[in-house]
């Protein structure tokens, strides 16, 4: 065979027919295969456990939808989310993890109705979750927040407020954990910062206003929205703090390891020496250590941004980037921006704004005070800021609200939610009283002289004010006595504190006063007393209006009866202690009206309850005589047995002593 016949042997074509099918060729690879359906019933079982909502999806349906791209099925799985949750609770304990970060994650979701299910979902699962179930997950929930805070959209800003409501009320001491980074946060959405000219060379940057023509709102609208929750977090920050005491007349808390452990002492068996009365211990008072070890745990482990601002170097940085940016908000809204001609006549809305800059200064002032002993805290705020606030804030003192037609047009917050309008009435009266708080706080003995012009114009307004108060709530009237009590404090001559008692004096003959302003007075009138008391006799100088106030309780007991039993108590309180330190006016007073007051038939002793009886038959033994009339009358008492047997064995004892 030649090589040519060979050759076409081994490579021979195949031809084709029209029309007949194409053979296989040899090294083809099959691809036709078979499938089978594979069940495990241990499986489908377990799912059939998990409860299901109205469309049948379980949890984990419901979460694993969250990742889902279209918005549509992110914002049915929030809503489903929470049908599944309400009608099967305990779903949350076993899924809380997952539950969480979900919801978590679309804070900084694109699209807005997502955001607003989550917010709906959010506060829900707040009513559901107590606070020490959730801290384990709280930083992943923080982080997710100041994400939301610091987004460049601002529809996702302005949902992250709400989603700080919705934490600041269910989690207030969680979210004041991580003040050193939200108070960042706070600051970046109203401003952004600059290099400024003067500062160059120390490289310090300064902040100043932002304004963002895109947002839905104008610019004092969105400010005021963020001041208004900056105030809430600082208002947390402070009512968290147990070593910050509130101002005015509310009475000093008890530290928590203080307890007190009242005994009752039975004379008989004190005086056969079978009574032992241990006086310290059963005070609650406790020797203070001044001492400055402290748990690793607390002082190394946490450093100073860790600390917030419990942090005097951190509350000192936050005032100084805070208080410029809040006075220039002031002047946006400050009388002679908005009306020069109407002098210091202000719109509601610039109010609002005034109010919630004057309430963050308010507050900030609160937190400087537990640093003030060591850092010289007032000394400092009035250094940098004394004139500032003497030139912008006391410019057009006091402000009043302007009264202001209203047209039928349509409200241009209405039917936009991101607008927010002022659930409360606007009140110009804790407008100047706030501003009257921070300044009497910067003001001192030392610096009368100085501030006798501006004190002056808050000295008129505060008598002014008391003079015509009928119409004061609790929370006007003890700002409004704080103020007092600072100003009589700062010039304590007779000349200065008497018009100011007086003013108080006349608020308190008013009538029909609510219970909450009556027990206020009563508490700033003892409270004047006693510190009047405690000067020496020498220097001593009483003012004749609290004497009247001294001589004219013993009469209001007598009338009061038994209509307000705790108002009772508290006179009885007071002059308990006046008759104990031998007030002349009041026991003249109490010996005139003690045949009312002992009446065995409607008298003041027997309409009391026990306890305050108590206290009354011991006002028997500091009258400065026992004529018979009144022996006559506590004598029916006991024998009708309008008291008890034990008290009547009291004051048969005391009676003895006389």
């Amino acid at each position: 065979m030649t090589k040519k016949r060979k050759h076409q042997e081994d490579f021979q074509k195949v031809k084709l027919k029209v029309g007949k099918k194409k053979p296989k060729l040899e090294n083809a690879t099959d691809t036709t295969f078979k499938t089978k359906a594979i069940q495990i019933p241990e499986q489908l079982k377990e799912d059939g456990v998990l409860p299901t909502q109205n469309r049948k999806l379980n949890i984990k349906d419901l979460l694993s939808q969250m990742h889902h791209y279209s918005p549509g099925v992110k914002h049915n799985a929030l809503l489903g989310l929470k049908d599944l949750l309400s009608q099967y609770p305990f779903v949350i304990d076993a899924h809380l993890s997952n539950i969480i970060s979900e919801v978590a994650a679309v804070f900084t979701d694109k699209d807005s109705g997502v955001r607003g299910a989550a917010v709906h979902l959010l506060q829900f699962l707040a009513s559901k979750i107590r606070a020490e179930q959730i801290a384990p997950f709280f930083p992943l929930v923080s982080a997710h927040l100041s994400s939301a805070m610091t987004h460049i959209s601002e529809g996702i800003q302005e949902d992250s407020l709400k989603v700080l409501d919705v934490l600041l009320e269910a989690y207030p001491a969680l979210l004041t954990d991580r003040s050193s980074i939200l108070l960042k946060n706070f600051v970046e959405l109203i401003s952004h910062q600059q290099l400024s000219k003067r500062l160059k060379n120390r490289e310090k940057l300064s902040w100043m206003l932002s304004v963002n023509p895109n947002r839905r709102v104008t610019s004092q609208q969105w400010r005021l929205n963020v001041l208004t929750r900056l105030k809430k977090f600082l208002q947390a920050v402070v009512d968290g703090s147990s070593e910050i005491e509130d101002e005015g007349l509310q009475e000093q808390k008890d530290s928590p390891h203080s307890v007190r452990n009242p005994i009752y002492i039975s004379w008989k068996v004190h005086a056969n020496n079978q009574q032992h009365i241990q006086l310290f211990e059963n005070g609650g008072l406790r020797p203070k250590i001044n001492s400055s070890f402290r748990l690793r745990s607390l002082a190394s482990v946490m450093d100073s941004a860790e600390k917030g601002l419990s942090s005097a170097e951190n509350l000192k940085g936050f005032i100084e980037i805070i208080i410029p940016l809040l006075i220039e908000c002031w002047i946006e809204a400050s009388p002679a921006q908005s009306a020069p001609i109407l002098g210091n006549l202000l719109e509601s809305e610039y109010q609002q704004l005034m109010q919630q800059v004057l309430s963050i200064i308010h507050l900030l002032w609160k937190l400087t005070k537990r640093h003030d002993e060591t850092y010289k805290m007032e000394l400092w705020l009035r250094m940098n800021y004394l004139v500032d606030f003497k030139h912008h804030f006391m410019r057009h003192f006091p402000y009043s609200l302007q009264e202001t037609v209203k047209h039928k047009k349509k409200d241009p917050c209405k039917g936009n939610r991101y607008c927010m309008t002022a659930s409360n009435s606007v009140d110009h009266l804790l407008l100047n009283l706030t501003l009257c708080d921070i300044m009497v706080s910067l003001a001192s003995t030392s610096t009368l002289q100085m501030d006798s012009g501006w004190l002056d114009m808050i000295r008129k307004f505060v008598t002014d004010t008391l003079q015509d108060g009928s119409k004061l709530n609790s929370k006007q009237v003890n700002r409004l006595l704080g103020v007092t009590w600072r100003l009589m404090q700062i010039q304590q001559n007779k000349v200065a504190t008497e018009p100011l008692i007086k003013a108080v004096y006349t608020l308190y003959q008013q009538r029909n006063l609510l219970f909450p302003v009556r027990t206020l007075l009563l508490k700033f009138f003892s409270r004047v007393y006693q510190k009047e008391d405690l000067r020496t006799q020498r220097i001593r100088s009483r003012s004749k209006v609290l004497s009247r106030w001294l001589a004219g309780l013993p009469q209001q007991l007598a009338l009061l009866g038994l209509r307000n039993p705790e108002l009772s108590n508290q006179l009885i309180d007071i002059i308990h202690s006046a008759a104990s330190r031998s007030n002349k006016e009041l026991l003249q007073s109490l010996q005139a009206t003690a045949a009312r007051i002992y009446d065995p038939l409607d008298g003041t002793l027997v309409l009391l309850p026990a306890e305050a009886q108590r206290r009354l038959v011991q006002l028997v033994y500091f009258l400065p005589c026992l004529p018979a009339r009144l022996l006559a009358c506590l004598s029916r008492c006991c024998i009708m047995g309008r008291i008890s047997s034990d008290l009547a064995a009291t004051l048969i004892g005391i009676l003895h002593m006389r």
